[in-house]
């Protein structure tokens, strides 16, 4: 992967993530605060807990940071996995938020073409 692919992964895994979090605001699932700043996503819940979501250009890695603990994500084979133990990312990211919410939440990837 090269940067401009890298660049725009990313940005559209950023979108995808903030449009799930306002179509629940939106229907009234959960509300939770979103933050963007760059390549930096801050989700902020009701009980004051935080995800962060942050991309790493030079690495070519996603970092998600929760209750849970710090994780490093790299893109092979059309996910984002965990460079420890193979997650994928969006499966992580539903856990923590799901446990921070309180409730079951559920992040998609998007569909690849």
């Amino acid at each position: 992967m090269n940067d401009t692919e890298f660049h725009s992964i990313t940005a559209s895994m950023l979108a995808r993530i903030e449009s799930t979090v306002d179509q629940w605001l939106q229907d009234d699932v959960v509300d939770i605060d979103t933050h963007r700043t760059g390549g930096l996503l801050e989700l902020g819940f009701p009980n004051g807990s935080k995800i962060v979501i942050n991309t790493q250009p030079p690495l070519h890695e996603m970092w998600l940071a929760a209750r849970q603990g710090g994780f490093h994500y790299k893109y092979a084979k059309g996910a984002w996995r965990d460079t420890r133990d193979g997650r994928e990312f969006f499966e992580a990211l539903s856990a923590c938020a799901s446990e921070q919410a309180g409730r079951p939440l559920r992040f998609e990837p998007a569909v690849s073409a």
